[in-house]
């Protein structure tokens, strides 16, 4: 038997990396017979069949210190959040359900700025004042001009650390940029609809030349919060923790409450008003969701 851990999973083939090399790997039967599915990122035991081919087959999935429903993907340290000042055009809200998820998993959480050199319109420095002020590091980069390529590269070192946003922001080129070793294929942003081509078609663990492991992950347009309770959504907007106590305590919901200390801040400016309008919008996201079922 081997440790290892899952770097990519396609058409029910797991490739594990070990102290031994890579090898492809099948699951047990009893992984789905139990309802379970071997993730990328997971670390696993194997058995080999043959040391010469290096195939195996995953006998044991050890325990989980986070799961990602979407992207699919096991024991991230940290999230690098990916989202283009322009082509796209960043949709906030967007942001910030990638945020609520990688918070939901205890998620060490960076959001990064892309294609600062095409900005002509300031947002970079909008966005990043919304985003410092809550307690977020913002890195701005270009691939282009290679700008804070360095500060990344940091971030990146000697953690598993998931890349995600939504497609066309960069992330491929972005990688590319940090590992000379990469040839990640890269797409357009689509001129009819503004939103980038999918480029990358499944998750995968990458070993980086600096140290760490990143995973490059599928772009999405659209993320869900259905198995996220209206209760709990209060608890990923971490500025909220930092305003004085309502007058309902812990079970204010900063909505309707009289005497809401959170709504008060977010008029003031102590928090941003734009993050408290998000809060709200994904609010009634969840509940006209679970009014669906």
């Amino acid at each position: 038997m081997i440790d290892g851990r899952i770097m990519k999973g396609i058409g029910g083939f797991y490739y594990v990396d070990t102290e031994d090399g890579l090898y492809e790997c099948r699951a047990r039967g009893i992984f789905r017979k139990n309802k379970q599915t071997p993730l990328v990122g997971d670390r696993v035991q194997i058995s080999v069949v043959d040391e010469e081919k290096k195939i195996g087959v995953v006998e044991t999935l050890y325990k989980r210190d986070s799961e990602l429903i979407r992207p699919p993907i096991a024991n991230i340290e940290k999230a690098l959040i990916v989202f283009s000042v322009k082509n796209p055009t960043p949709h906030l809200s967007l942001l910030d359900r990638f945020i609520v998820l990688a918070e939901r998993e205890n998620l060490e959480i960076v959001i990064i700025l892309t294609k600062v050199d095409l900005d002509d319109e300031n947002l970079t420095e909008k966005i990043k004042g919304i985003y410092e002020l809550t307690g977020y590091k913002v890195i701005p980069v270009s691939s282009k001009t290679k700008e804070n390529i360095d500060k990344v590269k940091e971030e990146l070192k000697n953690s598993v650390v998931v890349f995600a946003g939504p497609s066309g922001v960069g992330k491929s080129s972005l990688l590319n940029e940090i590992d000379s070793e990469f040839k990640l294929q890269t797409g357009e942003v689509s001129e009819k609809i503004k939103r980038g081509k999918h480029t990358t078609r499944h998750a995968e663990l990458l070993k980086l030349q600096c140290g760490g492991i990143v995973a490059d992950t599928p772009g999405f347009s659209s993320l869900t919060l259905d198995d996220i309770d209206e209760n709990e959504l209060k608890d990923y907007f971490i500025e909220f923790d930092e305003v004085d106590s309502c007058r309902f305590g812990n079970k204010c919901r900063h909505e309707n409450e009289p005497s809401c200390g959170v709504k008060e801040a977010a008029e003031t400016g102590e928090i941003s008003k734009i993050r408290y309008n998000s809060y709200i919008q994904l609010l009634n996201e969840i509940r006209q969701g679970k009014r669906r079922y």
